[in-house]
Order: structure tokens, then sequence, then C-alpha cells
């Protein structure tokens, strides 16, 4: 519910100032103003959540890592059944867009061939349970599953 009340008081926040721009004798927007562009078109982000800030892919679905990867390699552990319920987030670059993320940034080779996003080495999932943007139904499952935040760092926290 804070997620959505804070995208609320954002989308509020954006119409008073596209207002403010329309006031006599304020300049005009430029048309080559790209401030919302890269954040649009990123492929993670970060978002705030009950648990701290979290990366998120582009739609705005928890990034999650999986205890049984290791940091750097060059594959995927999650397989089969595990790669159905986890999704690798993924990008058609090796320099995936990305907006507020302190990690290093990469790809690995994904179980379906794509160029699957990792942090700090660690490949990134979304869950396939969580069905809106902000859900964390995937945080601490069966112990091995958790949020990463922007800077890499695995975050432990129940939400």
């Amino acid at each position: 519910m804070n997620t959505r009340m804070l995208a609320a008081l954002a989308g509020v926040a954006v119409a008073m100032m596209a207002l403010a721009g329309c006031a006599e004798g304020a300049p005009a927007p430029s048309s080559t103003e790209s401030g919302d562009a890269e954040v649009a078109t990123a492929e993670l982000t970060v978002a705030g959540s009950s648990i701290g800030e979290i990366v998120v892919n582009g739609e705005g679905m928890t990034a999650y890592v999986f205890d049984k990867d290791t940091a750097g390699a060059d594959t995927s552990a999650c397989t089969g059944d595990c790669e159905a319920a986890w999704p690798a987030i993924t990008s058609e670059s090796d320099t995936p867009v990305v907006d507020g993320i302190t990690g290093t940034v990469g790809t690995i080779t994904g179980v379906a061939g794509g160029k699957q996003i990792t942090i700090n080495g660690l490949p990134l999932y979304t869950f396939a349970n969580d069905t809106a943007p902000g859900d964390l139904n995937g945080q601490g499952l069966n112990e091995v599953w958790h949020v990463i935040a922007p800077d890499g760092t695995v975050v432990t926290t129940a939400p």
C-alpha cells in the first residue's frame, strides 16, 4: 500500500510541476530533454520497499539472486523447473541500461541462451509469484532467494 501511495504522490508532484511549467513567462519544455526517457528505458532501476531500496527490472518487478549461483560464474544455477518459477532478467545488450545501480553490472549467458543481467557477478531473476511491481513474495523463499540492493548487497531482511 505504501508503494501505491508513493506512486500517487509522485504523480501529483509531476502534474504540479507540469502545471508550473505552463505558467506565464516560464520557459517551454525542450523536446530534446530526456529527463525520464532513461528511466523509462532502463532495464534495471531502484525502487523503495518495506525492506529498503531494492533493484527492480524495467517493469518495476523485484530482482532476486539465488544462493546457489556463484558470483563471477559464466552460467546460472537455476535450470529446469527453477527457470520457470524464476525467470532470468535479460538484456539485448552486453551493457544493460541501468538507473541508480551502483554495483557492477554485467551479463552472462542465460539458461535460454540470452544475456542474463548480473550485479557484482550474481545473475538476476524475477519471481513468477510476484504479480505486481513492488511484490516481495520471493524474499527469503526456501532460504536461498533474496532481494538485491542497488550496490549489489544481498538483502536478507524479511518483508
